[in-house]
């Protein structure tokens, strides 16, 4: 669950500073006190990111640690158009990107599995998503998104270290179990049994006939094997780091 706050943060109908006032005067009567914990937590990672990019405003036009400049992007045009109309072949990936261009909101676990796999899995340069995502977003501050696409990618401060590359797969059992979350925005795959739902590949031959659901056809493949492309991208990464 989210607060959906954020295009009202964004756009100065609310102020940070009196919600979180009020989210910590409730956090101490309320049995749920991790919970209000955990938003706050959120919040504060919103100001810190104003707070970059007012001390730092040359994370505007690439990465903060100017090192990561040098990273060797593939920049595969096909595979971003595949990206941004929720066309990867991974459905938690997909259906992110398509409940953005639909609606113009991102659940924030999503966004950071779409942003890795963008970054990591497919070594697109992150200005590219961060581009996109700011056309698209209700919501779309530029230091939050900013922050979070160079959090992603590893190329900011307190950045996800570079060997920690998002799973979609896994993500996607873990936060979206029955696939729900899939088959609301991906109604391509809104007959498949939950064993499938994940890795819908994986489905036998005759399993995608029966359900009209061909992979290739009405859903594509994997642009990417997640495993090798993990690898590919590391090396990428560590080629920066040594030097």
């Amino acid at each position: 669950g989210t607060s959906r706050l954020s295009p009202s943060f964004h756009l100065g109908v609310l102020s940070s500073r009196q919600v979180f006032h009020e989210a910590h005067s409730l956090a101490h009567s309320s049995p749920e006190r991790s919970g209000f914990d955990t938003w706050i937590n959120e919040l504060l990672w919103r100001e810190f990111f104003t707070m970059i990019l007012a001390n730092f405003p040359q994370v505007v036009q690439g990465p903060f640690r100017e090192k990561y400049s040098h990273l060797q992007w593939r920049n595969d045009e096909r595979e971003f158009i595949a990206w941004k109309n929720g066309l990867t072949g991974y459905p938690l990936v997909d259906a992110g990107m398509r409940e953005l261009q639909e609606t113009g909101w991102m659940h924030n676990r999503v966004r950071m599995v779409v942003a890795s796999f963008l970054c990591k899995d497919l070594l697109i340069n992150w200005q590219w998503g961060e581009e996109w995502f700011l056309q698209n977003l209700i919501d779309g501050d530029l230091a939050a998104n900013n922050g979070g696409w160079q959090w992603s990618a590893g190329t900011g401060t307190d950045a996800v270290p570079y060997f920690r590359v998002f799973n979609p797969i896994t993500q996607s059992k873990r936060f979206d179990s029955a696939g729900n979350y899939i088959r609301r925005w991906l109604p391509e795959l809104s007959s498949i049994p939950a064993q499938y739902i994940h890795t819908p590949w994986k489905m036998p031959l005759d399993v995608q006939q029966d359900l009209g659901c061909r992979i290739g056809v009405q859903y594509p493949t994997p642009l990417v094997e997640h495993a090798t492309a993990r690898q590919r991208s590391l090396a990428v990464y560590q080629q920066v780091k040594d030097n």
